[in-house]
């Protein structure tokens, strides 16, 4: 398969000037899939109304079927054609945090949605982003896109165009280019059906900011606890993994480079992953600054560059610094303990 791939100027305001938009949405309204920008990450979106396109994105990603996705829209007036409610809570989410990294579950209405999409499930998950792309593109289908990050399974999530090329040229039939994103992360998931709001997902909006919005907020008991299943898209299985092992290090960075050297006397190739106040500090064959301690949200826009990066490296393995579970932290720990496979080493 020949991917097509467009480049559009992101700084642009004028919606109707995305003509490259208009070609990628005559390709989903033919039920291809195409890559696009999201604040969070790319996209891999194709008709969520139609079996074949949603399969397409399945196939393309490597990714298990029995995965629900996320359904995108430009218009919250689209929810009720595939919704059964939306309930109160979920209203002032959307008031507040739409368009926005914020993904709601609602219960879904039978009939609308491809089954494919969201795994023969009850409930469905929907968000709508703010990205000027990503809107236009959502306009010109006037459908409900479907959309996992773009990458292979199992990867480091996108948050370039080059990203996707690397993970998707030849097994999709488009990239919208609009540039790197810039959350960094996937959206925050708050499933909606019960009576308190239930984070399933940590990501660009934080518990706190949630509460401000609706008040009691519950947690999802996965998120802490590995052996419960997780209830939200993209959660199931494993993520974000570099190539080499990664290893979180509980402690200081003298317990890093503590282990760093022990690996290097074994005759390995060692990467640290840390923030640009301990990048002098190290002394190990591969390192990479991942934003700053002190502000968290560049930690979290640049952690999947920062993942991607040691896989263009011959490191054997990889070390990385901790970070507060707090605000935006607590989405940072979520990819990083998937990455790491929940592997946390003490000295």
């Amino acid at each position: 398969m020949i991917t097509k791939r467009w480049s559009v100027d992101n700084s642009v305001d004028k919606k109707d000037s995305y003509s490259q938009c208009s070609q990628a949405a005559d390709l989903l309204k033919k039920n291809e899939v195409v890559a696009f920008p999201t604040e969070t990450v790319y996209g891999l979106g194709g008709n969520a109304e139609n079996d074949e396109a949603v399969r397409k994105i399945f196939e393309a990603k490597g990714r298990p079927s029995d995965n629900p996705l996320i359904i995108h829209i430009a218009d919250k007036g689209k929810l009720d054609a595939f919704v059964t409610e939306i309930p109160q809570n979920a209203q002032a989410l959307m008031d507040r945090f739409w368009p926005g990294p914020l993904t709601l579950i609602f219960n879904l209405k039978e009939g609308v949605l491809s089954h494919y999409a969201t795994a023969d499930l009850s409930t469905v998950a929907v968000r709508m982003p703010d990205h000027p792309v990503a809107l236009a593109l959502l306009n010109k289908t006037g459908l409900p896109i479907a959309a996992p990050s773009a990458n292979r399974s199992g990867r480091p999530s996108p948050t370039t165009a080059d990203h996707v090329w690397e993970d998707l040229n030849g097994r999709i039939a488009g990239l919208v280019d609009g540039g790197p994103t810039g959350v960094g992360v996937e959206s925050t998931v708050v499933d909606c059906t019960g009576d308190v709001p239930v984070i399933l997902r940590p990501g660009g909006i934080t518990r706190e900011q949630l509460e401000e919005a609706v008040g009691e907020i519950i947690v999802d008991p996965a998120l802490a606890d590995e052996s419960q299943a997780p209830k939200s898209p993209g959660m199931k299985y494993r993520h974000y993994a570099p190539d080499a092992p990664l290893y979180l290090v509980e402690g200081t960075k003298e317990d890093i480079q503590y282990f760093v050297e022990d690996k290097k006397k074994e005759g390995l190739s060692v990467g640290v992953l840390t923030t640009s106040e301990n990048l002098e500090f190290y002394r190990a064959d591969f390192i990479y600054a991942c934003g700053q301690r002190d502000k968290l949200e560049t930690v979290a826009s640049s952690l999947y560059e920062a993942l991607r990066y040691f896989n263009t490296t011959n490191a054997d393995i990889i070390f990385c610094e901790m970070f507060p579970g707090e605000g935006v932290g607590h989405a940072i720990m979520n990819r990083l303990m998937k990455a790491a496979g929940h592997r946390v080493i003490r000295r």
